[in-house]
């Protein structure tokens, strides 16, 4: 047995592209561009990871050790160069009531099995099926999540010690406002000047030395919560190894994953077009999950990809894995020893940043495509946006799916009908040429095309322009020739493709057992037994 799932593992993963560079040439203006980079997105990570380990009602180390955690692991054997993960909002929102109701020890082992799941996607290559993701729902995801980021940093106008009830006034709100705006600026336009620094790190450098040279009281990285700590060490969650722990936590464990996944999925395939490179999604799938492994077994709080500090990376220009590898080791030693250098960066300076990413992030063309799209995909668009912002990414993401789903189903049930015609090779018959796929959907239309009454003996239905689908579409073909059948005429179905032959031959209804011609160079008629099916 053991052989057996070792060889379906090695069957179903391939070897992974890990090389350090990749396609970029390993220059020393590229090393620095990379390390510059990841300095920049390190810095933007931590009053993030801080924020929502306080939404997971966790301590803040938590959170940046799963920054940390997450990123070296998916830097190193990720599948897309690149992209950042860490300790995201999307779970943050779901880890809250898990740890008020039984505990930080439960959300531990509840990111140990997130990960399980996570490793199980991408050995069994569920990560593809991001495929069926329209473009519509990736310019609401996109539109949702900016919209999400700019909202998260409006906390950074409140008043720190206040738990989030008092927003900052008068002077002190003035000064913050000319703090982000300055940054911003210098963002804009630094890239002008040069390139050598990435713009979002000149940003915060100046701002933070304004702040830091003329004593200015505005609320700074250290205001929120200290960072300081020591390195990660092994710990295994204690928890009652029981199948009572596993109910507690497998709810909570099934959705974080599916969370995590389709929100770094979606954040490959946008940093892939930005980049013009592809990922591999079953690649990232076994690096999120074991990102997670390892950071439940070291007290980190879980992550996935975040698109935030995906975007201030590959605007800095990071291209490799080298940045986000970067990323986390700077993460690491501001924890370690820099953190009271790190405390003394103004929220202002961070806050600029992510409004540069919400600029750069948010999908402004989509105001202008969705006056020349279908009704239907401009309202994906806006509705995805809106449940992203209303409830999570996961559920978004899914509603856009069915909606287009459905729409798409809509449309192609529409679409079937029939040209009538009396049959060349058998005098007296009459053809039905079916136009449009027979499913589900376009059951009723189907049955709706014969006229059974008034019919001659033979009728012949051609499937040369369609193709029986699923069974529901098995479940008409035999109500149609039930009522044929009971009228004393026959049926028979022509040009069945390879597949249609095949699903109606697996339920019984064709008469002969026999290959009909993929190219349709021969016609050859099947009688359709009734009853297979038995009732409506």
């Amino acid at each position: 047995m053991t052989r057996g799932v070792l060889g379906l593992l090695a069957k179903n993963i391939s070897p992974p592209n890990l090389s350090i560079m990749q396609d970029e040439g390993f220059t020393v203006a590229r090393v620095r561009t990379e390390l510059l980079s990841g300095l920049t997105v390190a810095l933007a990570l931590v009053p993030e990871a801080v924020a929502f380990a306080f939404v997971a009602g966790v301590h803040p180390l938590v959170g940046l050790y799963a920054a940390f955690l997450v990123g070296l692991i998916t830097a190193l054997i990720g599948g897309r160069p690149g992209m950042i993960s860490g300790a995201t909002g999307a779970l943050a929102v779901v880890m809250v009531a898990l740890v008020a109701e039984h505990g930080v020890e439960y959300l531990f082992a509840t990111v140990v099995l997130m990960g399980i799941l996570q490793v199980i996607a991408g050995v069994m290559h569920w990560g593809k099926f991001i495929r069926l993701v329209p473009h519509p729902v990736m310019l609401g995801f996109v539109n949702g999540l900016a919209i999400v980021i700019f909202l998260a940093q409006l906390t950074q106008f409140k008043q720190p010690g206040t738990g989030g009830e008092e927003w900052l006034a008068g002077p002190q709100l003035l000064m913050m406002l000319g703090l982000v705006v300055l940054t911003m600026v210098i963002i804009w336009g630094m890239p002008k000047l040069t390139k050598v620094i990435p713009a979002p790190l000149a940003g915060i450098g100046i701002t933070a030395i304004i702040v830091i040279a003329f004593g200015l009281d505005v609320p700074r990285v250290g205001d929120m919560a200290s960072i300081e700590g020591g390195l990660p060490s092994f710990h295994v969650p204690m928890v009652p190894f029981n199948m009572e722990t596993l109910q507690i936590i497998l709810p909570y464990a099934v959705i974080l994953a599916a969370i995590g996944l389709i929100e770094s999925l979606l954040t490959l395939n946008l940093v892939g077009e930005i980049t013009g490179k592809r990922g591999g999604a079953s690649q990232e799938c076994i690096a999120q999950g074991t990102s997670n492994i390892v950071t439940g077994f070291f007290g980190g709080m879980g992550g996935c990809a975040m698109i935030g500090q995906s975007m201030i990376n590959v605007n800095s220009g990071g291209r490799t894995r080298i940045a986000a590898i970067a990323a986390a080791l700077f993460l690491l030693l501001f924890i370690v020893a820099a953190s009271p250098l790190i405390e003394q960066i103004p929220l202002a300076a961070l806050v600029g940043v992510m409004f540069m990413v919400v600029i750069g992030t948010f999908a402004w063309n989509s105001f202008k495509i969705m006056t020349k799209v279908p009704l239907t995909d401009a309202f994906v668009i806006v509705l995805v946006t809106v449940v992203t912002v209303m409830t999570d990414l996961a559920i978004a993401v899914v509603v856009g799916v069915i909606v287009s789903a459905l729409a798409y189903a809509w449309n192609n049930a529409r679409r079937i009908h029939a040209i009538t015609r009396d049959s060349v090779s058998e005098k007296g018959a009459k053809v039905y040429e079916i136009q449009g796929p027979l499913f589900f959907g376009s059951t009723d239309g189907f049955i709706e095309l014969f006229d059974v009454e008034n019919d001659p003996d033979v009728v012949i239905v051609d499937f040369a322009a369609s193709r029986v689908v699923d069974q529901s579409a098995l479940q008409a073909i035999e109500a149609v020739a039930g009522k044929y059948e009971a009228a004393g005429k026959a049926l028979q179905l022509r040009h069945l493709s390879r597949d249609c032959h095949e699903l109606l031959s697996k339920a019984g209804h064709l008469m002969v057992d026999s290959d009909d011609d993929p190219e349709y160079g021969l016609a050859v008629d099947y009688s359709v037994k009734t009853g297979v099916l038995g009732g409506h």
